[in-house]
């Protein structure tokens, strides 16, 4: 059994990319701390795999040394310069991470098998600062007037530990989150996705633009293909939990159907080899608030349902929340407080720092719901450059995406033309 000095004050449940930032950060600030892993690395998580220049500048952060292992290593992590929307009547737009993009910048974006990813990531644990665990299940939480008991089990063994913040990265179907902050899945605010690994896709773009085709049975989801190196690609679907239930859908006959017989789709997988059986996994979406912190415990990732309600991105949120988590804990030490009040601090920086765009993505969740607006505001951005250009500037800058709230940019989408 693992004795208590090994054990510190800080517990962080989960290694991914959420639970592994928050503790690269702590590190870079010298604070001690213990993280456990369910699993054993390298594992796979399932996911889309699209990681945005968001991932990117907090890893230049961490340390940028980081970011160009990425771009040396192509045959694992294939540049992506952008995005592709298709709406339901195939109308279709190329939208540039980058404006003015030439061939000797760096790549904004990746896709990158979460296999990869989260292994290179749990590389770079600073074992000086973090004392790590794997085959380690957190079982039961519990607060107490000193701060929290964790039931853990680890190889088997199962123990006690008390520390006095645990910080929440065990994703959608968080222990933490169930106990300590009454989490329930709201299907109006959860996403359902199924993907699998394919080869010999045909007419991957070859600047490794994502595609997120936003076909009629789906909305307000969508299918996406994800191009990743050496001409393979994650495929999957995405759709709202709500939708599923109230019309008993079986998502992965869906799936399965739109590969077969979709006559847009179907085509570019005649000569496709499916290299890994289909796999699902639940999505719990920001477009519902929700606290993030509370007496002695913080949420992040996947575990507060930060995920983007427009894209289905969550690594960027993940990380971003990570980074903000060891930042509050930092301020909650030097004050040896771990009350509630002190760590709201740590949602007040989160929620100013992406309300803004979790609004947008809200609003344009809610827009694609109706198809033939969709399709006809698809239409008014493939003809027009201007609103083209700023749909590219706010992937670099979020506080452009605030035009969306201006209603002149309605006027010049709907009238100018």
């Amino acid at each position: 059994m693992l004795s208590d000095d090994e054990f510190s004050e800080i517990i962080i449940s989960g290694a991914g990319p959420a639970g592994i930032t928050t503790s690269l950060f702590l590190s870079l600030k010298k604070i001690k701390h213990t993280l456990i892993e369910k699993e054993q690395f390298p594992r796979d998580k399932i996911c889309g795999d699209a990681l945005s220049g968001k991932v990117l500048n907090i890893l230049k952060k961490l340390d940028n040394s980081f970011v160009n292992e990425l771009y040396n290593n192509n045959e694992i992590y294939n540049p992506s310069k952008g995005i592709i929307f298709v709406s339901p009547d195939f109308t279709k737009v190329e939208i540039p991470f980058k404006l003015n993009y030439i061939s000797s910048d760096e790549a904004p974006g990746f896709v990158a098998k979460r296999l990869n990813f989260d292994n290179f990531l749990f590389n770079k644990i600073n074992q000086n600062y973090c004392h790590v665990y794997q085959n380690c299940t957190l079982t039961n939480v519990e607060k107490t007037n000193s701060g929290i008991l964790a039931d853990i089990k680890h190889n088997g063994i199962s123990f006690k530990k008390k520390c006095k913040v645990i910080v929440a990265c065990d994703g959608a179907n968080s222990i933490i989150s169930r106990k300590l902050a009454n989490y329930k899945i709201d299907h109006h605010h959860y996403s359902a996705g199924i993907r699998a690994y394919f080869s010999n896709v045909k007419n991957l773009n070859p600047e490794g633009y994502i595609e997120l085709i936003y076909l009629k049975e789906y909305l307000p989801g969508y299918f996406w293909i994800f191009p990743l190196p050496n001409g393979n690609a994650n495929v999957g679907v995405g759709m709202l939990s709500q939708n599923v239930i109230e019309k008993k859908i079986d998502l992965k006959k869906m799936f399965e159907n739109t590969l077969k017989f979709n006559p847009k789709i179907a085509p570019r997988f005649e000569s496709a080899i499916q290299q890994t059986s289909f796999q699902g996994w639940g999505l719990p979406l920001a477009s519902k608030k929700m606290k993030i912190s509370g007496n002695n415990f913080l949420l992040c990732g996947d575990a507060a349902s930060l995920i983007d309600p427009f894209t289905g991105e969550g690594v960027a949120s993940a990380m971003l929340s990570g980074k903000l988590a060891a930042e509050t804990i930092e301020e909650a030490m030097e004050k040896d407080d771990f009350s509630a009040t002190i760590l709201r601090k740590y949602d007040l920086k989160y929620f100013k720092t992406t309300q803004a765009e979790t609004r947008i993505s809200t609003i344009l969740q809610k827009l694609i719901r109706n198809e033939k607006l969709f399709n006809f505001v698809l239409k008014r951005i493939s003809k027009n450059n201007e609103l083209k250009n700023v749909l590219t500037l706010m992937f670099a800058d979020v506080n452009l995406r605030k035009k969306f709230l201006n209603p002149l940019f309605y006027f010049k989408l709907f009238f100018k033309n």
